[in-house]
C-alpha cells in the first residue's frame, strides 16, 4: 500500500479538483514540440486530442506544439507502450486489449456488462480510474502517465450471414472482440479473434470473420464494417474497451509547471469534445444502419440470459487470474463505487 500511496501522490497533479482552469490569457513558456503516436486515421476517437493540439497552440501562442502522427508512423499499435518506455515519443494512444499482458490492471475496463452505458457516468468512472493508484502504478512500468480515456461508447456487434437473433446462434461464429468482451463471446460459444482495428476490416471483407464488436456506431463506419455487414445489434450493450491516451512520464516531468497545469486543466474539455464527436456520428450513422441492415434487438429475458452466461463468470475469472498481481477485487469494486457516485 505504501507503494500505491507513493504513486497516488505522484499522480496528484492529474486530479481535476487540483487542476486550475486554463485562463483566457496566453501562457508564456519555452518552445516545446511533442509527438503523439496513434494508428489509423483521424476519427471520432481522436477528436478530443485533435482539439487539444489546437488549444495548446492557442494558449501558448504556438510555443507548446503537439503533433499527432497517424497511421502508425511512429510505432505499431501494439508497441506504443514500448515506445513510451524507450522515450521514442511524448504521448500515445493505446487499446488495452491489444496487449493485455502489458497493462493487466487496465483490463478491468474491458470487462463485460459494466455500469458504463450512460455517457456522464462513463466519463466520471474512467476519469477516476485513470487516477487510481493501481492503474497509475501499472502504467508507470512503461514510463507512461494516464492522461484521458478515449471514452469509447458501448460496443455492439455487426456482421454478415445468419443473424444471431437467439443466444444459440452465436455458437461457432468468428467474432472480433477483445478483453473481457471477447471472453463473454466465448461463453456464448463464439470463436474469439483479437485483431487491431485496422486489420479487422480486411479480415471481415475477406470472410475471415463473421462479426466484429466495435464502439457503436462510429467505429463500424470508420473501419468499414458497415459496408459489408447485413445485420447489427442495437441493445446488447455488452461492454467496451479502454482505448485511451497516455503521456510520456519523462517528458511530462520536464515540462515547466505552467504547461503541466495547462495540460491537466484541458482534460475535461478534451473528453467533452470526444463524447460530442461520438454523438454526432450516431445521429448520422444509425438511420443509415437501419435502412440498409437488419436490426437485432433482444427482449428483456434474452438480455438477462446474456448476463447470466457472460457477465459474472467472466468477472470472477478475471479477479481470480489477477489477484496475485494486484488487488483485482478492489479495482473491480472501484468501478461500481465510482458509478454509484456519478449517479448521485
Amino acid at each position: 500500500m505504501k507503494t500505491f500511496v507513493k504513486f497516488a501522490l505522484g499522480a496528484a497533479a492529474l486530479s481535476f479538483s487540483a487542476a486550475p482552469q486554463a485562463s483566457a490569457a496566453n501562457i508564456d513558456g519555452p518552445s516545446i514540440f511533442w509527438k503523439i503516436s496513434v494508428w489509423s486515421k483521424p476519427r471520432a476517437l481522436t477528436a478530443g486530442m485533435d482539439h487539444l493540439v489546437k488549444r495548446l497552440a492557442e494558449e501558448t501562442d504556438g510555443k507548446f506544439k503537439m503533433k499527432i502522427y497517424y497511421g502508425g508512423q511512429l510505432s505499431k499499435s501494439r508497441e506504443n507502450l514500448d515506445g513510451l518506455k524507450l522515450n521514442a515519443f511524448e504521448g500515445a494512444a493505446i487499446c488495452n486489449f491489444y496487449h493485455p499482458g502489458k497493462n493487466p490492471s487496465l483490463m478491468v475496463l474491458s470487462l463485460p456488462f459494466l455500469p458504463l452505458g450512460d455517457p456522464k457516468v462513463d466519463k466520471y468512472v474512467r476519469t477516476k480510474m485513470f487516477e487510481h493508484p493501481i492503474i497509475v502504478a501499472d502504467m508507470a512500468k512503461w514510463n507512461a502517465l494516464p492522461y484521458v480515456s478515449g471514452l469509447l461508447p458501448q460496443y455492439e456487434l455487426m456482421g454478415k450471414g445468419k443473424a444471431p437473433v437467439k443466444i444459440t446462434d452465436w455458437k461457432g461464429m468468428r467474432v472480433r472482440a477483445g478483453g473481457g468482451l471477447g471472453s463473454a463471446m466465448q461463453k456464448l460459444g463464439a470463436v474469439k479473434t483479437t485483431l487491431p482495428a485496422g486489420e479487422t476490416s480486411t479480415a471481415f471483407a475477406r470472410g475471415a470473420l463473421d462479426a466484429a464488436a466495435f464502439p457503436f456506431t462510429y467505429a463500424h463506419v470508420a473501419f468499414k464494417i458497415s459496408e459489408k455487414a447485413t445485420w447489427f445489434t442495437s441493445n446488447l450493450t455488452p461492454g467496451t474497451s479502454e482505448c485511451g491516451w497516455l503521456l510520456n512520464k519523462t517528458a511530462y516531468g520536464k515540462l515547466p509547471s505552467q504547461y503541466k497545469k495547462l495540460l491537466m486543466s484541458l482534460r475535461g474539455e478534451v473528453m467533452d469534445k470526444q463524447q460530442a464527436a461520438y454523438k454526432a456520428q450516431d445521429q448520422k450513422n444509425l438511420p443509415m444502419f437501419k435502412k440498409t441492415m437488419q436490426e437485432i434487438r433482444y427482449d428483456a429475458a434474452t438480455l438477462k440470459k446474456f448476463h447470466e452466461i457472460a457477465a459474472k463468470p467472466v468477472w470472477d475469472a478475471w479477479i481470480k487470474k489477477n489477484q496475485s498481481k494486484f488487488d483485482a477485487q478492489a479495482l473491480f469494486d472501484a468501478v461500481w463505487k465510482y458509478a454509484d457516485e456519478a449517479k448521485k
